[in-house]
């Protein structure tokens, strides 16, 4: 499923659950007029990390699974899904060659992980599974030539300084797919659309742009081993200097390809 290791996230699911900015209600609203959804559906989420996306679908969605090859992330999907309560959903820790699939799905989910992923063979996979009608989501707000603020700037300074300038990916460093998305959904048997939605703001303090850091494959605590607590003070201390409130905003814009299913 993927060309790095297992354990790329091995320790980052505390955070993910509690760090990663959550999508913008305007996806699911999108989502849901764009394929229909009315409570009959299965959808599937690969890739689901902690399941916040997941669960969000549990109203609109009549079975649910998730699927990530992070026990850890698993294991924490669960436990948010027992405290909200909500939706029939079944968790995986594998990946979609291992589940055994009883049911075919109306729409596939998978967002910000679909860079880590043989991508033409998942959608190969995919396409078999999926109802006519449906399709494959692939949600991403990767903006490589976005111009950063000072702020920005700033914390990824420090960020260079203290994890090395390679990007680090379990076992391996990563390097973003040279091939677009968009690409490789046109070269499947799927139908290619493209949307971007409108821009959204997130509101980031210094408490969440740690945390976040430390949520990702490459910003893992373990990488600065007993370093932790001078890389940490030293964020504080050069972000309280770019804002005395250590409050920052950002505009982001999702990215939304679709490969339909006709």
């Amino acid at each position: 499923m993927n060309t790095y290791a297992t354990e790329l996230f091995k320790g980052a699911a505390p955070y993910y659950s509690k760090y990663r900015p959550i999508y913008p209600s305007t996806l699911i609203r999108f989502l849901v007029k764009e394929f229909s959804l009315n409570g009959d559906q299965n959808l599937l989420d690969l890739g689901c990390g902690t399941g916040q996306l997941t669960i969000r679908f549990s109203d609109w969605c009549k079975r649910i699974v998730g699927i990530d090859r992070e026990p850890e992330m698993i294991e924490e999907a669960e436990r948010l899904h027992r405290e909200m309560r909500t939706g029939d959903i079944q968790w995986f820790n594998g990946t979609l060659e291992e589940y055994n699939h009883s049911h075919q799905y109306h729409l596939v989910t998978i967002a910000k992980a679909f860079h880590w992923m043989d991508r033409a063979k998942v959608l190969d996979e995919l396409f078999d599974i999926v109802t006519p009608g449906g399709g494959v989501v692939i949600i991403d707000n990767y903006e490589p030539n976005k111009t950063l603020r000072p702020w920005q700037e700033r914390f990824n300074e420090l960020v260079h300084k203290w994890y090395g300038n390679e990007r680090k990916a379990g076992n391996s460093t990563y390097t973003h797919p040279v091939t677009p998305h968009e690409d490789i959904i046109s070269q499947s048997k799927f139908n290619l659309e493209k949307h971007t939605l409108p821009t959204y703001e997130i509101t980031w303090t210094i408490e969440s742009l740690l945390g976040n850091l430390f949520s990702t494959s490459y910003g893992s605590k373990r990488f600065l081993g007993s370093d932790v607590p001078l890389f940490e003070r030293e964020v504080r201390e050069a972000m309280l200097e770019m804002s005395e409130s250590g409050v920052f905003k950002e505009e982001s814009r999702l990215s939304v390809k679709m490969g339909k299913k006709g």
